[in-house]
């Protein structure tokens, strides 16, 4: 299944992940380092240890059975068996000695590679380790948002003002229907666990949007009393709207008759055409039913990023790793790997198209679906066996992944995954035309 790597690339992937960290990390005092008590943050300092010990307990402790360079790490650094709410009163690292226990974990993971090409589980166990460091990056850059610090720099940071003033790109491509292999093939290279494994399921032709939805069409929505509407909302959406008193989404502010937005500690008027942001899954619910649309199914979505026509317009056989073809990730195909700290204008990277001529499937923002997040036929569990078993049938799949994304661990396969509620995440969302193929919202109107 796991493609060999070479050594140089695991310990360059390594590096990478790492320095990210510790640009996330510049700025912040040690007061920031902590945080307050809120539900959807972690210390920062308990994660940058949780991360170091991951690294160490999933790759040398687990292969080699070495013994913990910290002797305290599995009791406080360990996820599963440390409650949330505890984690900033426990005896944790400083920030100077975090940073050394990463660096030592490092050093020891690099020194046991050896020669030019790593074992099929080298390759495994190095990656996935990476890939979680990834994703608590990710996590990083939308903590520094929720938390109003200052927006991160990047090294990888490029000029963009093209894609920021590219507009709207408005309208549907329309997708006939057919048969789809949903998952991945047992030859793909690396793959994680709730990716397994492909299966045939049948798609009825849909019309989904070309973009997601934009700040200025969700606007309408906010401007029209959309908040305030029972019949909009799912009952659960609504018990959510009433408890936290939600009447737009949760970083705007309005100034007089102008729409502003707050971008890490700083207000600014709202970009009309950059893709909504922070808003959670009965937000995106509730905008499908006042706008006559409805959320497309991760199926509809993988299918409109993956599919391809045949020569006769129908659904092909093919199947594209990422929506512009199988060649790996430019900064012409998408905003991600944090080369632009925030989104850009929906009709930016028209080299990103998908084969149907869907724009930004990738980057950007991950977005919502109304597909619960449960086992493909065939799942088992990786090495890491906590990672999507403890959770499936309790959030909603995401897909395509966002500017803080790093883009050496997505593809169109790749299934994200959150509860309903979560608005601090970096999602929006595509609506899909309701009168074609299922249609979730009709199920409350």
């Amino acid at each position: 299944m796991t493609a060999q790597k070479t050594t140089g690339y695991l310990k360059t992937i390594m590096t990478e992940s790492r320095t990210r960290t510790l640009e996330l990390l510049e700025g912040l005092d040690d007061e920031q380092l902590m945080g307050p008590r809120w539900d959807t943050v972690n210390p920062l300092r308990w994660e940058i240890g949780h991360v170091a010990w991951f690294h160490e307990s999933f790759i040398a402790r687990r292969l080699d059975n070495t013994p913990p360079i910290w002797d305290r790490g599995d009791e406080i650094y360990d996820s599963i068996k440390i409650e949330h709410g505890v984690r900033w009163d426990l005896p944790l690292l400083t920030r100077e000695e975090s940073l050394k226990y990463m660096q030592d974990v490092e050093d020891a993971n690099f020194a046991r590679l050896s020669g030019n090409e790593a074992g099929e589980e080298d390759s495994f166990i190095y990656q996935f380790s990476t890939f979680h460091n990834d994703m608590h990056n990710e996590a990083y850059s939308y903590q520094r948002q929720t938390l109003s610090y200052p927006r991160p720099s990047f090294a990888a940071q490029a000029e963009n003002e093209a894609e920021e003033n590219a507009g709207p790109l408005p309208g549907d491509v329309e997708i006939p229907g057919g048969s789809f292999r949903l998952g991945a093939e047992r030859t793909d290279a690396f793959v994680f666990d709730n990716e397994k494994w492909a299966h045939d399921v049948l798609v009825q032709p849909f019309r989904i949007a070309k973009a997601p939805v934009t700040n200025e069409e969700f606007a309408a929505f906010v401007d029209d009393g959309g908040y305030g509407r029972r019949e909009l909302w799912p009952d659960a959406g609504w018990g959510w709207r009433m408890k936290e008193d939600a009447r737009h989404p949760v970083y705007w502010l309005k100034d007089g008759g102008q729409w502003m937005i707050r971008q890490f500690d700083e207000m600014t008027p709202l970009p009309p055409h950059q893709p909504v942001s922070h808003v959670n899954w009965y937000e995106a619910m509730a905008y499908c039913k006042w706008a006559g649309r409805r959320l497309p199914t991760e199926l509809e979505w993988e299918v409109a990023a993956s599919g391809e026509p045949d020569a006769n317009g129908n659904l092909a056989g093919a199947k594209r790793l990422y929506p512009w073809g199988d060649g790996e990730p430019g900064p012409e195909h998408c905003n991600m790997d944090g080369r632009v700290t925030g989104t850009v204008d929906v009709a930016a990277l028209p080299a990103g198209d998908s084969a149907w001529g869907c724009r930004q499937m990738m980057g950007n923002v991950w977005e919502w679906t109304t597909t619960q997040f449960d086992p493909f036929p065939g799942f088992a569990p990786d090495a890491y066996k906590e990672y999507s078993e403890p959770v499936f049938h309790t959030r909603k799949v995401l897909k395509g992944g966002a500017w803080a994304t790093r883009s050496r661990m997505v593809n169109n396969r790749h299934r994200n995954f959150f509860t309903d509620e979560r608005r601090d995440v970096l999602a929006g969302f595509r609506t899909c035309a309701r009168e074609y193929g299922f249609d979730p919202v009709a199920m409350w109107g």
